[in-house]
């Protein structure tokens, strides 16, 4: 292989690589075998020929290291060898003088390396000679890449061999060295790998700089590794490290204006050296951040330091320790030192500054966790960068949106409680700068987080507050660009928010608080649009029934429950007419109709007046907003069960709904609908619930026969006999079940006449289907209880007699 000329293309790195190979195996045997006949002259020559291989120029940094890798196994052997001739009595002499023999520098110095850590293993001369020898005799090398890795053979061969006793055992430093010669032949040797790796982004065309750039990536490692060494040394202590270590480190890295270097290099510093030295050298870590070159990523390094430190007094406060010495005012110190590089690099893209200011808050949490106004103040300091870039809206695409989403998502996680979160001040102001669509994210996830832990929201000012922080997903906003959003997702964004108000829960003891939340929800939701307001107001609505039944237990200690009653109705019914005004019928009806039922639970001095109020409110909304035949008929049976609930109606109030109800049976449009609605209301006029004002039950017979008359000529108006028959069979039921509750306007003969009208009039019309055969079954299982009532009849007296049936 040629050992000169310029890196060659990547699609002839794989031959060069097999041919070296090749030559690396012949010379490693041939080697073998000549030290096998002890002939360590001619091995030595082989060994040379299988190093000359590493002087080539034409591999890549990838391929240069498998091949260097081969050769550093088969070195092994010479050294073992090596190492069993000193014990058979060779003298160092012999050995230095045979190595010269080696004609080129390459692979004199692998060999010299090699004799120098036999020498230190057999203790025939002072380690620390020998590894200043040679570390000084590699500096003859000043090619980048072949440096690299001769420095990378020695700090290998010598990783066991490193003096690692303390500076103040006298007797055994005079002779192997102690810590410091350790600490001086690896800074030394880290030095100058560091400038031969440097000096690789100069060498060749610009055109090849990004080609450059990522093989210096890829030898970062072995830079990297002697600073793993100096951490490995036991004997480097806190002061050791402070006066020689660091500073020793620092330097060479500040000088070297690499920003690749540079970067790489400080953070290797904080991976591999201990927590606690950091903490003690802080200050001069930080210091030369501040000095490092401008496109250099200071973010990283101390996002990576802050995290490194966090999770440290995390580790502490789990064992029961202090998170961070009382000492060291870790967090001042960070925060300073953030503002001094904001100041001193405003170039520094905005993402980076907030991305610090994320990793801040990571350390407040975790090594300050009581302390919440530290969490504020990284709010602020926010706040304050981002005026200084006159930055008032950010787009939560942008990077930047995206490291402010991470540093306001990080409180409501970490805290998980919303009131807590209002004791940050600025935490609000962060969240404006953001735009919509970053505002309405933050909102999901505090209404999410809210949901899952259950907090409860007790004062009307946290009401306030919360929703004001929740506006993305209350009402539209200025800046909110009209798209056509999913329907799914728009509903489900609105579900949240209607269970978010169930959370609104002031203390038992505190109704009036509870009233006054309620008001302000409701102030807040009611500008939500029609859209929104069909989600968020009816929960509202049922908190206040559950509100005004709280006032009436607890009558006996509030002289103004009654009052106080009438006013959270009154708050029910302006809430309903929001609805109304919306444009929607369906939802307001229902819960006129249920505001009805909660009033008459309740007896209060005006509760009559008000539920009649309420279900007048709904017939109107009937009238003028329902027009769907089916939604009439929906909403009529809805009304007619109310009223067949309601039990606080005097005679006077009562009437006029009974009738109305009537009366709009009549007036349904589809014929089975009239019947059905008619024998619905006819309940009205038998009812256990219904009174009149001396208190008896509503049974009036004759307006209940009245309906039914009428359901009967409805019936037979229709003109599909299987429609008609089947009504038929229906109203059967209601004869007979009025009948059965001793209405004397009804008798026998009027089930006679129905059961025979269906069976000769009309069944024998049908033809034979499923529909025939359900009305059949239906009827048969009406015959069936009704032959069952009349063969057995009831000792009770008040029991009507079935007598005079005919079911045949």
């Amino acid at each position: 292989m040629s050992k000169s000329g310029s890196m060659s293309p990547l699609e002839d790195q794989d031959k060069l690589l097999d041919e070296a190979l090749s030559v690396v195996k012949v010379q490693a045997l041939q080697m073998k075998r000549c030290l096998d006949k002890r002939k360590l002259m001619d091995a030595l020559k082989h060994a040379s020929t299988m190093l000359g291989e590493l002087r080539t120029s034409l591999l890549s940094p990838k391929s240069y290291y498998e091949l260097y890798m081969a050769i550093c196994d088969e070195l092994q052997h010479l050294e073992m060898y090596l190492l069993d001739e000193f014990q058979n009595g060779r003298k160092v002499a012999d050995l230095y003088e045979l190595v010269q023999y080696a004609g080129n520098i390459i692979p004199r110095l692998y060999l010299l390396v090699t004799v120098g850590v036999v020498y230190i293993k057999t203790a025939e001369q002072s380690k620390r000679d020998i590894l200043r020898d040679v570390v000084e005799m590699c500096r003859g090398v000043q090619h980048p890449l072949r440096g690299l890795f001769l420095r990378n053979y020695l700090l290998q061969c010598t990783r066991n061999l490193l003096p690692d006793t303390p500076d103040t055992d006298l007797e055994t430093s005079e002779i192997h060295g102690n810590v410091r010669d350790a600490v001086d032949f690896v800074m030394m040797n880290f030095s100058e790998m560091n400038k031969l790796w440097v000096r690789m982004a100069y060498q060749g065309h610009s055109r090849d700089k990004d080609r450059r750039e990522r093989e210096r990536q890829e030898l970062r490692l072995l830079v990297g590794t002697n600073l793993v060494r100096l951490a490995q040394l036991d004997s480097v202590d806190n002061e050791l490290y402070k006066k020689v270590v660091l500073p020793g480190i620092l330097e060479q890295v500040v000088s070297c204006r690499d920003a690749l270097a540079q970067e790489y290099l400080m953070e290797c510093i904080i991976q591999v050296f201990p927590d606690e030295v950091h903490l003690d050298t802080l200050h001069t870590y930080l210091k030369a951040c501040a000095e490092l070159h401008p496109d250099v990523k200071v973010h990283v390094i101390l996002v990576a330091l802050v995290e490194r430190l966090a999770a440290y007094g995390q580790r502490q406060q789990a064992l029961g320790q202090p998170p961070i010495p009382a000492h060291i005012p870790l967090f001042e110190i960070f925060s300073d030192q953030i503002g001094n590089i904001a100041q001193a690099r405003p170039e520094m893209p905005p993402e980076n500054l907030v991305s610090l200011q994320v990793s801040l808050i990571s350390l407040a949490f975790r090594c300050y966790p009581d302390q919440i106004n530290l969490v504020d103040k990284v709010l602020e300091s926010t706040l304050v960068a981002l005026d200084k870039i006159s930055i008032e809206k950010v787009d939560s695409e942008t990077p930047l949106g995206k490291e402010l989403n991470r540093l306001l998502g990080m409180p409501v996680s970490h805290y998980n409680s919303l009131v807590t979160l209002l004791q940050l001040p600025h935490f609000g102001k962060v969240l404006q700068r953001l735009d919509y669509n970053g505002r309405k994210a933050i909102a999901l996830h505090l209404v999410n987080n809210a949901l899952d832990n259950e907090t409860v929201i007790a004062t009307q000012e946290h009401v306030e507050a919360v929703l004001s922080m929740l506006a993305p997903l209350i009402c539209d906003q200025t800046d909110q660009v009209a798209t056509g959003q999913d329907a799914e997702d728009f509903a489900e964004e609105q579900n949240l928010m209607a269970r978010m108000i169930h959370l609104l829960s002031a203390e038992d003891s505190d109704l009036d608080q509870q009233y006054r939340m309620l008001t302000s929800a409701r102030k807040q939701f009611g500008a939500g649009g029609p859209r929104r307001i069909p989600f968020t107001l009816p929960p509202l609505i049922y908190e206040a029934f559950k509100l005004a039944r709280k006032y009436f237990d607890a009558r006996q200690q509030d002289e103004l429950w009654q009052k106080k009653c009438e006013k959270i109705f009154t708050f029910c019914h302006q809430c309903i007419a929001g609805l109304v005004k919306a444009e929607l019928a369906d939802l307001p009806l229902r819960l006129f109709l249920q505001a009805a039922l909660a009033i008459c639970k309740i007896p209060f001095e005006t509760h009559e007046t008000l539920a009649y109020e309420f279900v007048s409110q709904a017939f109107t909304l009937y009238e003028e907003e329902i027009s769907d035949s089916k939604a009439q008929f929906a909403a009529l049976t809805l009304m007619a069960a109310t009223l067949e609930k309601l039990d606080c109606f005097g005679e006077e109030n009562s009437a006029p709904v009974r009738s109305k109800c009537a009366l709009l049976a009549s007036a349904l449009l589809r014929k089975p609908d009239q019947c059905r609605a008619l024998i619905l209301v006819s309940n009205l006029f038998w009812s256990s619930t219904t009174r009149e004002l001396e208190g008896k039950p509503m049974h009036d017979g004759k307006k209940v026969l009245e309906c039914l008359r009428k359901a009967v000529k409805v019936a037979t108006e229709c003109l599909d006999p299987a429609v008609q028959a089947q009504l038929i069979v229906e109203l059967i039921n209601a004869y007979v079940h009025f009948f059965h509750q001793g209405n004397q306007h009804i008798t026998i003969n009027h089930v006679n006449e129905l059961i025979s009208k269906v069976r000769q009039g009309l069944l024998p019309q049908l033809e034979n289907s499923d529909e025939k055969e359900l009305i059949e079954r239906h009827l048969a299982t009406t015959s069936e209880m009704l032959r069952h009532r009349r063969d057995n009849p009831s000792n009770s007296g008040d029991a009507p007699s079935y007598q005079g049936l005919v079911l045949e």
